[in-house]
């Protein structure tokens, strides 16, 4: 069965424990963990999950039973939903040009408190996905944009919607009053 998974070029790709246990398997195909799979793609945010021992207490007189559960856990919202990066050669595309809100966080690297609300921005990102586009532009890599919209302060939030600004907070703020801003410009 390794064999079998060698030559379809993915035998790489899989952990040892999913290629002993297809070696383990006496059907003619290959099977990975008990699913019939030849070959797994490269992907970011797939893996094989490990596996989970659960303990169930039905009835005290018989004891504890336990399964064990494999599978293929898919992460893709996790590698997804972060903050994009925006910079002066993408910015009409990704944020004039966008169909949906877009939530842009000017920042740059030595300023402490655009640090601390950059795990907000990418919080909002999960929260809101596919509601808005959350996006990053750092002010020293890209000083003509942050000219021409006026960013005297760092960091300063922005929100625009069908290529307008429509809103704008500056200043390291909690991620409950980048939430209720986000709020006031979703479609529903």
């Amino acid at each position: 069965m390794a064999m079998a998974l060698r030559e379809v070029g993915c035998a790489a790709q899989l952990p040892a424990t999913v290629t002993s246990s297809a070696t383990a398997s006496s059907s003619s195909s290959p099977c990975v963990v008990g699913m019939a799979v030849r070959c797994l793609p490269v992907a970011r945010g797939l893996r094989i999950g490990a596996s989970r021992t659960k303990l169930s207490l039905s009835a005290p007189s018989h004891g504890a039973s336990r399964s064990q559960r494999r599978g293929i856990v898919c992460e893709a919202q996790e590698t997804v939903t972060v903050a994009g990066v925006v910079n002066e050669e993408t910015w009409k595309e990704l944020v004039l040009e966008s169909t949906i809100p877009v939530l842009v966080d000017f920042w740059a690297p030595w300023c402490g408190p655009c640090r601390m609300i950059a795990p907000l921005i990418d919080e909002l990102a999960k929260q809101y996905a596919g509601k808005i586009k959350c996006l990053k532009l750092n002010t020293d890599e890209s000083p003509g944009i942050a000219t021409e919209y006026g960013i005297r302060s760092i960091p300063t939030v922005m929100l625009f919607k069908n290529g307008e600004k429509k809103d704008t907070v500056i200043g390291a703020v909690p991620k409950s009053t980048l939430a209720t801003t986000v709020e006031k410009y979703i479609t529903l």
